[in-house]
């Protein structure tokens, strides 16, 4: 083999090992170890690793989990108290439909039991049964004002003007200091306007406006005074009623029509 024939001088070993060393030697005091990439690499990573440590092993940390933990806890507790007052009020709510339902009941018994008392008694309750009633007859005998003003308030809606205007004179007869006296007096005026009963009507309307000066029915009053004048003819009085209307109550439904009846009024030069 020509490997095998070649024969090195015996001096050039000590020089090539010398060589070498002198290579690697002259290699590693080219880069420090605080330049070495891996060394800083390793050097941060330690770094790292022991701020994490402390901030494991600090009391700071520990306080925070205790606090994540009663947090929970609380919410936990909170979540439970939620429900039970979901189910309290499903409670509460049930029992209040059911009292609802059980007055409910009670009241359409009672209501029976006078409707068929009356019909025994043959006492013409007509908002129920259509009879006429008896001169100097309540509508609904032994009731309260309340009942009674709104059992002839009901005939009035049904177009029985003629009991209307009877129930209404025997409620004001019999409750002469009630609060809706007022109102009676002024449907009972309306019971004579519908029927064309112009003077009447016009004297009942009047009776509103100057008895009960403070009644909410004063604006709807004075429209049917002029509206009453109007029909009789009396364009002068029937002008300054709705003018006192318009200029008195002018965000009123009545200020709206007297305006209307006045516009008529102009356009047929009366």
């Amino acid at each position: 083999m020509l490997q095998s024939r070649i024969r090195w001088p015996s001096f050039h070993t000590p020089l090539i090992a010398t060589t070498l060393v002198a290579i690697l030697g002259a290699g590693c005091a080219l880069v420090p170890p605080e330049e070495d990439p891996t060394y800083i690499k390793l050097s941060e990573l330690d770094s790292r690793l022991t701020r994490v440590e402390r901030v494991i092993d600090s009391e700071g940390l520990v306080n925070i989990l205790k606090q994540i933990e009663q947090l929970q806890s609380d919410s936990q507790t909170l979540r439970g108290q939620v429900e039970q007052l979901q189910f309290q009020l499903e409670q509460a709510n049930t029992a209040q439909k059911q009292q609802y339902q059980d007055v409910d009941r009670r009241l359409q018994g009672i209501e029976k039991s006078a409707t068929e008392r009356s019909s025994q008694q043959g006492d013409g309750a007509s908002v129920l049964d259509g009879k006429e009633l008896k001169a100097g007859q309540l509508p609904v005998p032994g009731g309260s004002d309340r009942a009674n003003y709104q059992a002839a308030f009901e005939l009035l809606k049904q177009g029985r003007h003629k009991e209307a205007n009877a129930a209404l004179h025997q409620f004001m007869v019999a409750f002469p200091d009630s609060s809706l006296i007022d109102n009676a007096q002024y449907w009972l005026a309306e019971t004579d306007y519908v029927r064309q009963r112009y003077e009447k009507a016009l004297a009942a309307f009047s009776v509103v406006v100057d008895k009960y000066p403070k009644s909410r029915k004063i604006p709807d009053a004075l429209l049917k005074i002029g509206y009453c004048n109007y029909e009789l003819k009396r364009y002068s009085a029937a002008r300054k009623s709705l003018q006192a209307v318009v200029a008195s109550y002018p965000e009123t439904t009545a200020a709206r029509l007297a305006g209307q009846r006045l516009e008529t009024m102009r356009g047929e030069g009366t």
